[in-house]
């Protein structure tokens, strides 16, 4: 039994299902979509792969297609299908399993072929018979994978292989990052760590929209204008389409239900004092409208960037804004529209400010006044440059705290809260809090000098110790004043149990019971030290 089949029979025999997996609908839509394109592509692109077969006859002998050993889904090795690019001798097959820029085993066609990527096409097969996806983490040499951590190795192959991924598209150039002499040593050590963190990046956050923004920055970045285009990767794992979809899409069906039942209702109160006949179809077509003119001026204003579960009352002005340019336009097109709906003013007017009303409801709730005080309040604040600029590492609870604290305290006058840095994918280019997410803890020296920051707030706490370190590092590092936030969440958690612990102590305990207490009070003192008041309190008791 060779390495590799150890590695699949052994360590996958037992794994359970990955928590990650895919609900059952985005499984069934994935795979239809991956046979359809297959067989798509292979269809279409015959006339082509034939070619490309006749050429590399032409070129060299051997072999049109290479076929490598993999890993796949939960550690399954199968072949991968490729155009040969590589000589057929024995000094090719003895080389190292990752191929540099100017590699001597690529003929002259196979480096043109690498370059554009047309030797994968045959992975269209692979995809057809299942044994890999259109998109999904690249898949490695089982040799290779043996060496990965357990729990990462558990997780990148949870799923299938993927022709194209993220990785992919951020390293597409990875053969002009290795250096012919230390080929394996630069991957393993360089380049395998960040495409395997990619590659867990996209399992933990995949979906069929995502597979889409995959597919588009794969042709974005072969097309010649785009080849030195790197997207960021918080635009690889929430793409175009899924932060439509997410900031969008979604607001603008419920802001279409919220219209529609404002205009109904205007209309009902209209009908009132005069008669008027809309029509049902008349209808939704004007709620359809106002609300793709309310999400346009919407995301004017920025409003589809705001993380509303935690947006500050002062956000409630954009809404007005939108809401109300909105329906000027509204009030223009019917004027200019005339006899074809016929809507009084009053109508426009009134379902307007009733879908304005609507909209912030679902968005605030109870929060609006509160907000519009926070607003007045800054105003009368002074001058932003007067005050201390503020930069706030982690955007979480501590960080969202420290943010009030600054603003709202004792010393609110003092402080002006720039922005946040945060590592979350989800959280770029957003407002929480009334406060915007300024880039990633990579960025933080950038921000420093680009913001003119004077002090950086350390609000991260559920992270571990080589973590916390070298975050340190790059906040020390930054010409700027380092404070840590106190780990109120942490601390709040602890005397609670501390208070549960204290609590039981005034209830006779069974003997059985005391002496494991005992147990664990000894092991306690040990890893903690002196004893505190309570566990003093209870030794005595017990002894």
């Amino acid at each position: 039994m060779n390495q590799a089949q150890t590695f699949s029979s052994i360590h996958f025999s037992q794994m359970p299902f990955s928590k990650w997996s895919f609900a059952w609908l985005d499984h069934v839509v994935k795979r239809a979509f991956d046979i359809i394109a297959a067989c798509v592509g292979l269809i279409a692109l015959a006339p082509f792969l034939a070619l490309v077969a006749l050429l590399i006859k032409r070129d060299d002998a051997g072999p049109i297609f290479y076929r490598g050993q993999r890993a796949g889904r939960n550690g399954k090795n199968f072949g991968i299908l490729k155009f040969r690019t590589m000589r057929e001798t024995p000094a090719a097959h003895a080389g190292p399993r990752v191929t540099a820029q100017d590699d001597p085993r690529v003929t002259p066609l196979g480096r043109w072929l690498r370059d554009t990527k047309l030797n994968e096409l045959p992975q269209l097969w692979n995809v057809l018979i299942g044994e890999m996806s259109l998109v999904g983490p690249r898949p490695e040499d089982p040799d290779i994978v043996v060496g990965w951590d357990e729990e990462v190795r558990r997780e990148v192959l949870s799923v299938r292989p993927g022709i194209t991924s993220p990785a992919s598209v951020q390293y597409r150039n990875e053969e002009s990052l290795l250096r012919a002499g230390s080929v394996m040593e630069t991957y393993l050590e360089s380049i395998l760590p960040s495409k395997l963190r990619l590659d867990q990046l996209y399992v933990r956050h995949r979906s069929f929209i995502l597979d889409l923004d995959v597919l588009f920055w794969t042709m974005m970045v072969l097309l010649p204008q785009w080849r030195t285009f790197a997207p960021p990767e918080e635009l690889l794992i929430f793409g175009p389409l899924r932060r439509l979809a997410r900031r969008y899409v979604n607001w603008f069906v419920v802001d279409t239900v919220v219209t529609l039942a404002a205009i109904g209702l205007a209309g009902g109160i209209a009908r009132v004092f005069a008669p008027l006949e809309l029509g049902l179809p008349n209808a939704i077509l004007i709620a359809f409208g106002f609300s793709f003119l309310f999400s346009l001026t919407a995301a004017v204003f920025g409003m589809y960037r705001v993380a509303w579960s935690q947006a500050r009352g002062a956000e409630s002005f954009g809404l007005v804004f939108a809401a109300a340019l909105a329906g000027f336009v509204a009030f223009a097109l019917n004027q200019v529209v005339g006899d074809a709906l016929a809507l009084p003013p009053g109508v426009i007017i009134l379902a307007s400010a009733l879908a304005l009303g609507g909209f912030v409801m679902l968005r605030y709730r109870t929060r609006l006044v509160s907000g519009a005080l926070v607003r007045w309040a800054q105003g009368r604040a002074g001058a932003q440059l007067a005050r201390e600029r503020v930069l706030i590492v982690g955007s979480g609870y501590a960080g969202q705290f420290m943010a009030w604290l600054l603003s709202n305290g004792p010393s609110a006058g003092a402080f002006h809260i720039v922005g946040f840095a945060d590592d979350d994918l989800y959280k770029q280019g957003i407002r929480i809090s009334g406060v915007s997410v300024l880039g990633r803890r990579g960025d933080i020296q950038r921000l420093v000098a680009k913001h003119d920051i004077g002090m950086i707030v350390f609000a991260i706490h559920n992270i571990n110790a080589v973590e916390r370190i070298r975050l340190l590092e790059i906040c020390a590092n930054a010409n700027a004043r380092l404070v840590m936030a106190p780990d109120i969440l942490g601390a709040l958690n602890q005397v609670r149990a501390d208070s549960v612990e204290f609590r039981n102590l005034a209830a006779p305990l069974p003997n059985r019971l005391v002496r494991e207490l005992d147990v664990c009070q000894v092991c306690l003192l040990r890893d903690q030290g002196a004893p505190s008041d309570w566990q003093r309190e209870r030794m005595r008791r017990n002894d």
